[in-house]
């Protein structure tokens, strides 16, 4: 009695996604935090600076996370 599903497996995501959604998220709060000439954004500069900082490291951390974990499953294959 047991049934079977007929829909087939949905798409593997990559595994660079977050980490491309993290950088591009923290290259945006990057431009706004230190670069823009807005006079509207100044107070909202802080928060940019930092959160900018907090996810572009954490990017380029998942980046070599996720290129380790790759290279290490590879091998084992």
């Amino acid at each position: 009695m047991e049934k079977k599903s007929s829909l087939p497996n949905p798409p593997q995501m990559s595994p660079y996604v977050f980490t491309l959604l993290l950088a591009a998220f923290g290259l945006w709060c990057f431009w706004d935090g230190w670069l823009t000439t807005n006079p509207d954004m100044v107070k909202h500069a802080m928060f940019n600076r930092v959160l900018s900082t907090i996810l572009i490291v954490w990017g380029v951390l998942d980046f070599f996370r996720i290129r380790k974990r790759g290279k290490s499953g590879k091998g084992k294959q």
